[in-house]
Order: structure tokens, then sequence, then C-alpha cells
């Protein structure tokens, strides 16, 4: 009959297996939204692997040798009667523990007078040691069935797969119709807020300007247009079927056609205005929590314009700001000659004459007498007429409101500096900003004073 123990190996050996064979393999943990491996920290990672993985620490613990048979388990274990055995020729009634000899009398030449034979107590003795076998072998025999049936789990069945469903498409808002006026043909173009965007950016700002420089461009276009349609602006509009013209009286626009004509070699140039149209959707400017009057210009003289300089009205974010890119400009400074006589006509002073020379006691047949906070000319005598210098710009049709002139022989020769009125943003100034890594974000603060940013949604369906 075999050894005990030797079952007990036995029994144990088909449970290590099956222990084994479920014990998780160490997987990378991967993130579900970027699917990048996720690498747990050094010293974290250096705990973990002296740790043993759950399943085999289970087994260690089913096979090393106990130190101590189990306290609680020798009076409450019953008495494995079947795993012990009577041997032949042992004493009536004794039982012995598994695995030893029968008794049997010493050979000759034993120890004589040592030896003794066992009494009527030997039996009891052996009991001990026959229920420690007995409760160590059920302990070997229960203990990894319900260590098996712990680990093993049934998994409960999966959930029914759901019929696969078509993913979403992402809905848009609807946008506001721009109706423009097209001074060329005096036909009215419709079209959504963000295609009217476009052609605006397309028409007031080179393509090849800096990405920031023409979001800049965008939101404060988007912001000019919100403007008018919330108030239901339709003063310099011929007719009532429009909202805006295509004009620098409002704001330049190339229409649908003339866009995908201009730009059908340079497609990638067109991308490049839309992407900066759609990087600031629906984005506007407000001041007090209404859209502002989002003017522009082409380039300062260094400086921009507050509003009541040139407009007679003061509007708290059209304030005068230093801009000094715009000297980078190709068109910061130019001078333009023009006969005297056409000078003096355009200008309303019909029988005057210059002076050849003024004498000291002359006063100057051109004299400045006022200038603006952005460094143009405010009010200026000629031929003792005064003027503005947004009057004689717009007579004479110059650049900017900043000049200077001379006389040679029959002609004056006046030199601007900058173009446009000078109020808000410089679109050169814009350029240049974006060049040294101003975001459109920090442009449009600088040249707007204090305003917000808004969503064109929340004034315009």
């Amino acid at each position: 009959m075999k050894d005990p123990r030797t079952q007990i190996k036995v029994a144990v050996a088909p449970i290590r297996e099956a222990a084994e064979a479920d014990i998780p393999i160490n997987q990378t943990d991967v993130n579900a939204e970027s699917g990048r491996e996720h690498r747990p920290a050094a010293g974290a990672r250096a705990g973990a692997e002296a740790k043993p993985a759950p399943g085999r620490q289970h087994l260690r613990v089913l096979t090393a040798p106990p130190a101590q048979p189990p306290q609680a388990a020798a009076p409450t274990a019953p008495e494995p009667r079947e795993a012990l055995r009577q041997e032949p020729g042992a004493p009536a009634g004794a039982r012995q523990a598994p695995g030893r000899r029968p008794w049997a009398p010493p050979p000759a030449g034993g120890r004589g007078s040592a030896w003794r034979p066992p009494g009527p107590g030997s039996a009891r003795r052996l009991r001990p040691a026959a229920m420690w076998a007995g409760g160590l072998l059920t302990l070997a025999l229960l203990i990894p069935a319900l260590v098996v049936t712990t680990h093993h789990k049934p998994e409960p069945a999966p959930s029914p797969i759901p019929a696969p469903v078509a993913p979403a498409v992402p809905q848009q808002t609807a946008q506001p119709q721009v109706s423009v006026y097209l001074s060329k043909t005096g036909q009215v173009e419709k079209l959504p807020l963000e295609e009217y965007v476009v052609g605006v950016v397309a028409a007031e700002m080179p393509a090849k300007f800096d990405l920031e420089a023409l979001k800049a461009q965008a939101v404060a276009a988007r912001t000019f247009i919100v403007r008018r349609l919330a108030d239901g602006d339709k003063s310099g509009v011929p007719g009532s079927q429009a909202n805006v013209t295509d004009t620098v009286n409002h704001q330049a626009y190339i229409s649908k056609a003339e866009l995908e004509a201009k730009w059908k070699e340079k497609p990638e140039e067109l991308a490049k205005l839309r992407r900066a149209v759609e990087e600031s959707r629906n984005t506007i400017m407000t001041y007090n929590g209404k859209p502002i009057t989002a003017s522009f210009f082409s380039t300062g003289n260094g400086y921009t314009e507050n509003s009541e300089d040139y407009w007679n009205q003061s509007i708290p974010y059209l304030r005068s700001v230093s801009s000094p890119w715009d000297e980078q400009a190709p068109g910061y400074k130019e001078t333009v000659t023009m006969s005297i006589k056409d000078f003096l006509t355009k200008l309303g002073l019909v029988g005057k004459a210059i002076p050849a020379m003024a004498t000291e006691e002359q006063q100057p047949f051109i004299q400045i007498l006022a200038t603006t906070a952005g460094h143009r000319i405010k009010e200026i005598s000629i031929g003792g007429e005064t003027f503005t210098g947004r009057e004689v710009r717009e007579k004479l049709g110059l650049r900017s409101s900043e000049f200077s002139w001379k006389t040679s022989g029959s002609d004056v020769l006046i030199t601007t500096y900058g173009y446009g009125h000078g109020v808000g943003m410089s679109q050169w100034g814009a350029e240049g900003m974006a060049k040294e890594g101003y975001t459109a974000t920090q442009i449009l603060k600088h040249y707007y004073t204090g305003i917000q940013f808004s969503k064109a949604s929340d004034f315009v369906k």
C-alpha cells in the first residue's frame, strides 16, 4: 500500500498545474483614450516586481510544509480510520501511524535488558501521532480543493453584443445668413456667416501673412458684421435687401465666384485663409457684453488713433496705442506730387497763392495747429483757412493724416506716414506682432483696449 504522503503529493500536483495554468500574464497597461503604453514610475514598478503574482502566492502556501500542525484542527477533526492500517502481527487493539513498520521482537544480539515489550498504554501513546497525521491528511486534501474552487470562479456569461450602430454625425449649429451688396454688379449675394468671413479676410489681408494675423483679421471681420446684424444696421447699403456692401466703406469682400477664380491656381493659400476662419470660428470681441465696432486699417504711422480724433466720438476700446511694427510695412512712407493749382483747387482755395518764401512777419501759408495722441495732424491752417487733418487727407486723397510737405517749382510734394484712418487694428502691425510670436488673442487685446471674447451665436441666430 502506498505511503499516504505520496498520495498527497500526487493529489496536489494536478491542482498546482491547474492553478498555474490560470495565473494571469502581466500585460502592459494601455491607456484606452491615447493608446499609449502606461508605464508606472520607477519606485512603483520596483515595488510591484517585489510582490509575487497572486496565483503563485496561493501555490506556495499549499506546497510549503507546515511548521506546526494546526492547533484548532486536532480536537475537531474526525479520526481518519481509513488512513490507518492493522499490520499482521501487531498486538490486538493497537493502532499505528501510517507508514510505520509493525512491532517485532528485536533480533538476537539486541540490547537484552534494555529492551521492554510494549505495555497496555502503547496504543494510547500512538493515538496523538495518528490524530496529527489524519488531521494533516484531511487539511492537505481540503485546502487545495477550496483554493481551486475560489481561484476558478465561474465567469458570468458575456452580455449579448449589440448590433453595430452608425456613428453619430456631429451637428453644426445653423449659421446666420449675410446678404452682401456687390458694388460691381448691383446684385446681392447671400451666404453663411463663416463663408462671408472667408471672403472678407481674402479681400482685406494677404494670404501670405502669418496665420495668427489672419485669425486676428477673421475675428475683427466677424465682429464687425455681427454687430451690424444684431443691431439691424443697414446704413450705407443701397436699397434694403443687403446687410453690408463689399467696399471699404464697410469692409472689403470677395464674392464666391471671384474667390474660386483668384485662388484656383493657389489652393494652398485659400486653404490657409479657410483655416484661419475655422480656427477662430464663432469668436467675436465684446465690450460690456456687446459686440464692438471692430475698425481696422492697413498701416499705422507708429501709433493708432483715438476714435474721437477721427470720428468725433470717444469709444473706450478704441484708444491710441503704439504700433512700431508698421515701419516695416512696404507702404509705411509714400510721397505724392501734385501741382500747386490742383492742391489749392481740391482744398477749395481757388485764388489763393502759395508764396515762394514767407517772411518772419508773414504767417506761414501752411501751419500745423494741433496734433493728435496718435501723432497725426488734428488741425492745420492752409492759406488762412483751418482744416482738420482728416479733411485734408480726404480732399487731397492722401494715405494718412500724418504728412509733411514742401514746394518744388510749381508743384507740392506731400509725404505721408502710414495708410488708413488709424483707428483700431493695424493690419501690418498685426503681421509684425505675429512674426514676433504673438497670438491672435494677444494681437487683438493690444489694439482693442479692454475687450473680451464672446460667441457670435449668442447675438445672432
